[in-house]
């Protein structure tokens, strides 16, 4: 009987997934392509539910970082998700500044995390920057500045490529068994 244990997934390419295409069509909203039915359901399903396990299994893989990072966006996700579906009932009704103070608070927490995010590789340290960047820009399109909308739609799309090419990364390197997309040192 052998000692060694089977190699598991890495949850993270689950996460970045569902954290960049919920992010990606978000986007696709903020810039006047679609509308919120499919945010919503994203919200709830892929960047919600999808990681919010990702994040318990970083959990049980020991990484603080990815845990908190894939809970809470995933968190983030479902809390939108909710009030979008709030707001189209009429009950509890946010807006534009109480959305505005909810992503000040998400500004504040992607912070703490961009720090961190610079000392991982430098892929990572793009993402965090790209998405604190966007969560700035919508800080000010909700207080006075709703042309900000529009410029946190393209940069946020960055965003999500900067996390999908992590997650093809991850991927690509074990069914290659090489660096085929190198995420670069860190940057602390």
């Amino acid at each position: 009987m052998s000692n060694s244990q089977s190699p598991t997934g890495n949850p993270g390419v689950v996460g970045l997934a569902g954290f960049g295409l919920t992010t990606m069509v978000l986007q696709f909203h903020n810039v006047g392509w679609c509308g919120v039915g499919p945010i919503v359901a994203l919200a709830f399903v892929f960047g919600g539910l999808a990681q919010l396990i990702a994040g318990f299994q970083e959990f049980k893989c020991g990484n603080n970082f990815g845990y908190s990072a894939f809970v809470s966006y995933g968190a983030f996700w479902i809390a939108l998700g909710i009030i979008f579906i709030l707001n189209q009932f009429h009950i509890y009704q946010s807006d534009t500044k109480d959305i505005g103070w909810f992503l000040v608070a998400w500004t504040m927490y992607t912070f703490i995390m961009w720090i961190p995010a610079m000392k991982i590789h430098g892929a990572m340290a793009v993402t965090f920057s790209l998405l604190l960047v966007g969560f700035i820009l919508l800080d000010l399109a909700h207080f006075g500045y709703p042309d900000m909308t529009k410029v946190a739609g393209y940069e946020l799309m960055l965003c999500a490529l900067s996390a999908w090419y992590m997650m093809a990364h991850t991927i690509f390197l074990q069914v290659f068994g090489r660096d085929v997309l190198p995420v670069g040192k860190a940057w602390i």
